[in-house]
Order: structure tokens, then C-alpha cells, then sequence
């Protein structure tokens, strides 16, 4: 062993002669050619115009014919190579010595009649020993068990296990391939639409009938909403089938690619909601449920996705908002209202602190003697992008996210401030000043602390403020308002019912309340607009309610106030002041010491 590893040794120190290294060579050669026609990898071998030179039988097998006959053929017709722009021109790249190596997928045609799946690799080859000439290596993968599970994983991943409808990741992958193939398809409608729903009530059924009830009834909705989205298909001309989609709990979708308008996604809609209508017969359970509808159509161009889904939810919740079990059409005017809505709604507290608000006011005047007895205070927001706004663009906001107090507290302090200065500049004929409360400013903070607190630090005598509430707060108020408003009436604060006459009162309760002054809603006023065509039902009604509030020690106050004539029966009626624009439009404090002053002049 020991001389035979020596001799080898030697041999191999002294080196091969040159025919060795060719015998080594053919050898090698022949190697690479038993290896890749037995391999059971499809491969063939490409000249620099991309013909066959060689392929073995697995190629052969692949493609459907003998391996001899293959040479010469156009390797990219046998594996589709040209029928994808971005393939195609990887391919020219490797083939020009540009690029080493392309990779792609394909699905080929099997000679038995199926499909398959293939991973394409096109890589150069050294070139050949004796001729020089440059190759390339075409490898063809069958792929088809991989692709697939792929494919089932991919469904799994991107359908509903429920419902096995699509589900939000799938629907929002379809919505914007939708969009950017709409925008540029010439044979197509250029537009889109989208029913967005979802049913009225279902945690209801969630919650009394069980989850597993409540899934059985999401299965036959789903079913049903296919059934409609088919049917409407059908009806479009050979278009293609809309997608119906779970997004998510008991939300729907129903897309609607290269829609006709909004017709006919209105009728989708209308569709959708007469097929749930009919009963469910569900394991027995027999239930009844309805959906809301939000419907939007648009032209795709310069739509995105995100902005097609909040329209679509804006629409719903409007849907939900208007009683439900209907479809709703959405609304670009309604729309910019509802931003501007939320864009008040959002500033509203550092609005406060960088005194954007201001107050005006308007004459409480004596319809006896026609003086100016008191003013109530009337806030204006002088918003930087809308400008100069009215309580009744702001208020309600202000109520809904709680801003109402910090606003209120700033309306109370500002008014009691420049009241004080009214009296001091007339001491003789001191005015009260009227201020709007509203009731959730009794239940968010010490309202009684506040009013207290500023009439000290002002000045104010109680006797000159005025807190006026709706007739809804006050004749409702229990326990703590009640309390509150029982406090203030104590203090020497006088409590007026403001726009009385519009609500459902319970008038033996006047009695019980700490109320000083009744201020009778515009709308019966403008029933006295013209002696020859009087309203006597409003003239009745107005004359009850002042006996009445007499009666019980009250004053009365008529607003909206417009013409003499007005004024006049008003006060043959009893109504002991008035207020509207006969009088005065609000006004800036600057401007209410002269309107004051000529109304000390002028009679009733």
C-alpha cells in the first residue's frame, strides 16, 4: 500500500503529458453529458440566438416531443417566454451577455392536456472548449405541487373561514387593482362602485341567540348577497361578476367594477335590501334582520381606495343616521359639510384659548313702555378659515365633545364683565344681561361655583343676570339641574325658559320650578305678521300661555319680534317685553349705549 501511494505520489508530481489532459477532458466532458441527459430536470442548452443545441428527454417529455427534433427550435416559444414584456426582455438581456442569470415563472401547456407549473432559469454556460462558441443553460422546474399549496394557503390566508367569502385583505388587493386597471382600459366604463353595509342590530342577535347562531346567520347573508351580486351580473351586459366580500363582524362589501352609475348601483342596493328583508330559517331559529347601505359611484381616475372607503363609510354611518334599513346614496355637499363639522369640532377648544369668540348683543325691550329693560349676550366665533360664525354652527359641537363648559364659563364672564361696565356708566337705569346655559354645563361642572365666583369678581349684582336654559333642560331637570338651578334662583340669579312652546311641557310643573321668565319660541310671533291675515290659533295660544305664566309670577318675553304691528299686538295681549330685529339686529357693546339711549326715547 505504502509503495503504491508512493508511486501515485510520483506520478502525480510529475504531472500529466498534454494527451493526458485531453483524454481528462473528454472524459469530463462526456460526464457532463451522461449527467445531463439521464438528470430529470428539464434542461436544454441555447446558442446566443436563443435556438436549441441540445435537450434532454426530460425537456422532451415536458414540451411533448423528441429531444433530436427539438434542436434548432425557438427555446422561448417552448416556454413562453414572449408573452410577458418583463420576462421577455430579462431573457434578451441574459442571451446579449448583459445580464448572468434570469428567473420567472410560467404555466405551460403539458402534452397530456393539463396544465403545470414551471420555474424557468436561463444562465450562461462556459463557453464551448474547442469552438469557443458561448451557451446558455435553459432549466425548466415543475412546480405545480408547490404552487399549488400556495394557492390553498393563499386562499386560506385571504378568504373568510365563516362565510368563505373574500375577506379585507383580498377585497382591498381587487379594489385597487380595480382602480389603476379602470383608469387606463379603454374597453371599459372608467368607473367604479361600491355597497357597503352592514346589518342592523346583529350583536342582538350575538348576544341572546349565541356566536354560533349568530355565524349561521352570517353564512346564509353571505349566500344571499351572492346571489344578488350575480343576479345583477347578469343583468350588466356580460360584465364581470361583481366581488362580495366579508370586511370584518357583520360588514359587507359589494364591488362593482366598470360600473354604469349610480343607477345602477342603486339598484344593487334596493336588491340587497329586499332579499335580506325575507325571513332566515336558521336550525329552527326563525329571524328577521335588515341591513344599512352606504352606495358609492365614481369615476376611478383620481380615486384611491382609502379615499372610496371613507366615502363608503361616511355614506353608511348617514344610512344608520337617517333610520336605518334603507341605502343611502352618498353626497359630495353633505360630505363638506360633515368635514366641516368635524374641523369645528376639532378646534373648538384652542379656539377658546386663542380668543377667536366674541360676544354681541341684542335689546330685551318693554313692550309697555318700549325702554331697553336688558340685552342677551350672543357669541360669534370669528373663525380664521370660515369666518364669522353663528351660535348655531358651533354650539351643538360644543355640547357633543364637552368644549360647552370651557366656552360657557368664558360667555358668562365676558358678558357679567361688560354688564358691570353698562351699570357703572348708568347707575340710574342698570340692564341685566341674558346668558344661554347650557344643561350640560349643570351636570360637567360646579355651575353655582362658577356663577358665584365671577359675580364676585366682576361686581355683577345677581338681580342683573339672566341665565336662560331650553324648555327640554328645565322641564326634565331632576336632581342635580334641579339643585343647581334652585341654588342660582336663591343667589338672586333669574332663570328664563328659553324657546318655549316647541316642546312636549308638563305645565303644572311651572309651579315647581325656580323660573322667573318665559321666553315664548319666534315661531308663534310670526304668526302675527299681518292684521288682515292673522293666525288666531297662534294669538290664542300666546294669550293662554301669558295668563298662564302670569299666574304663576312669571314674566314673558316674545323673541323674534319684526314689525310694529307684531310689537303692538303683543302687547295688547299682555307679553311684557320683546325682542328681534324691530328693535335691534345683535350688536357689538360699543354700539348697544346708543341703541340704549334712543330707545329711552322712542315709545312702544
Amino acid at each position: 500500500m505504502t509503495e503504491r501511494n508512493g508511486t501515485t505520489k510520483a506520478s502525480t508530481e510529475a504531472g500529466p503529458t498534454p494527451a493526458g489532459r485531453c483524454d481528462d477532458t473528454a472524459a469530463s466532458l462526456g460526464d457532463y453529458r451522461a449527467t445531463f441527459y439521464a438528470a430529470r430536470l428539464a434542461m436544454a442548452v441555447l446558442n446566443r440566438d436563443g435556438l436549441v443545441l441540445a435537450a434532454n428527454p426530460a425537456f422532451g417529455e415536458l414540451v411533448g416531443a423528441d429531444p433530436a427534433e427539438l434542436v434548432a427550435a425557438t427555446a422561448a416559444d417552448l416556454t413562453d417566454l414572449g408573452a410577458d414584456p418583463r420576462v421577455w426582455t430579462a431573457y434578451r438581456e441574459v442571451l446579449c451577455g448583459r445580464s448572468d442569470r434570469m428567473h420567472c415563472t410560467r404555466r405551460l401547456k403539458h402534452p397530456e392536456g393539463h396544465s403545470v407549473w414551471v420555474e424557468v432559469t436561463v444562465e450562461p454556460l462556459t463557453p464551448e472548449p474547442l469552438s469557443g462558441e458561448e451557451r446558455m443553460l435553459l432549466s425548466v422546474a415543475d412546480i405545480s405541487d408547490r404552487h399549488d399549496l400556495l394557492a390553498r394557503l393563499r386562499h386560506l390566508q385571504m378568504h373568510d373561514p365563516v362565510t368563505r367569502l373574500p375577506n379585507r385583505a383580498l377585497f382591498f388587493e381587487r379594489l385597487s387593482t380595480a382602480l389603476e386597471t379602470a383608469s387606463f382600459e379603454p374597453s371599459g366604463t372608467g368607473r367604479i362602485g361600491l355597497c357597503y353595509l352592514d346589518l342592523d342590530g346583529f350583536k342582538a342577535v350575538n348576544d341572546t341567540l349565541g356566536h354560533r347562531v349568530g355565524d349561521r346567520l352570517l353564512a346564509a347573508v353571505a349566500q344571499r348577497l351572492t346571489r344578488c351580486a350575480e343576479a345583477a351580473a347578469d343583468r350588466g351586459s356580460g360584465r364581470a361578476g361583481h366581488l362580495v366580500a366579508r370586511l370584518g363582524g357583520d360588514e359587507f362589501a359589494l364591488l362593482v367594477e366598470d360600473s354604469t352609475g349610480t343607477d345602477q348601483l342603486a339598484e344593487l342596493a334596493q336588491s340587497v335590501l329586499d332579499a335580506l328583508q325575507r325571513p332566515f330559517d336558521l336550525a329552527g331559529q326563525r329571524l328577521s334582520v335588515s341591513a344599512s347601505i352606504g352606495v358609492v359611484e365614481r369615476t376611478a381616475t383620481g380615486t384611491t381606495a382609502t379615499g372610496l372607503m371613507q366615502a363608503a363609510d361616511t355614506t353608511l354611518y348617514w344610512a344608520k343616521e337617517d333610520g336605518k334599513a334603507r341605502w343611502t346614496l352618498f353626497d359630495p355637499e353633505r360630505n363638506a359639510h360633515r368635514m366641516t363639522r368635524q374641523a369645528l369640532s376639532s378646534t373648538l377648544r384652542p379656539a377658546v384659548d386663542r380668543g377667536e369668540f366674541t360676544l354681541e348683543y341684542q335689546p330685551l325691550v318693554g313692550l309697555g313702555d318700549g325702554r331697553a329693560q336688558g340685552v342677551e349676550a350672543l357669541v360669534r366665533w370669528r373663525h380664521p378659515q370660515f369666518g364669522t360664525l353663528s351660535p348655531n354652527r358651533f354650539i351643538a359641537l360644543a355640547e357633543e365633545n364637552g368644549a360647552i363648559v370651557e366656552l360657557g364659563r368664558w360667555v358668562l364672564e365676558r358678558a357679567c364683565h361688560q354688564a358691570r361696565a353698562w351699570q357703572l356708566a348708568h347707575p340710574g337705569e342698570p340692564l341685566f344681561v341674558s346668558v344661554n346655559v347650557a344643561v350640560r354645563q349643570v351636570w360637567d361642572s360646579d355651575l353655582v361655583a362658577d356663577v358665584a365666583g365671577i359675580l364676585a369678581e366682576t361686581g355683577l349684582p345677581p338681580r342683573l343676570l339672566q341665565l336662560e336654559l331650553t324648555e327640554s333642560a328645565v322641564m326634565g331637570s331632576a336632581g342635580r339641574p334641579l339643585q343647581a338651578l334652585q341654588a342660582l334662583s336663591d343667589m338672586g340669579v333669574r332663570i328664563a325658559i328659553d324657546d318655549f312652546g316647541t316642546g312636549y311641557s308638563n305645565l303644572a310643573y311651572l309651579s315647581r320650578l325656580p323660573v322667573s321668565v318665559l321666553k315664548l319660541d319666534g315661531s308663534f310671533v310670526r304668526g302675527f305678521r299681518s292684521q288682515e291675515h292673522p293666525n288666531p290659533a297662534d294669538e290664542m295660544i300666546v294669550e293662554a300661555l301669558v295668563a298662564l305664566a302670569h299666574r304663576l309670577g312669571l314674566t314673558v318675553t316674545a323673541e323674534c319680534v319684526e314689525s310694529a304691528e307684531q310689537a303692538e299686538r303683543l302687547r295688547r295681549i299682555g307679553c311684557d317685553t320683546g325682542q328681534g330685529w324691530l328693535y335691534s339686529r345683535p350688536v357689538a357693546p360699543d354700539r348697544v349705549e346708543a341703541l340704549l339711549d334712543a330707545g329711552r326715547h322712542t315709545g312702544a
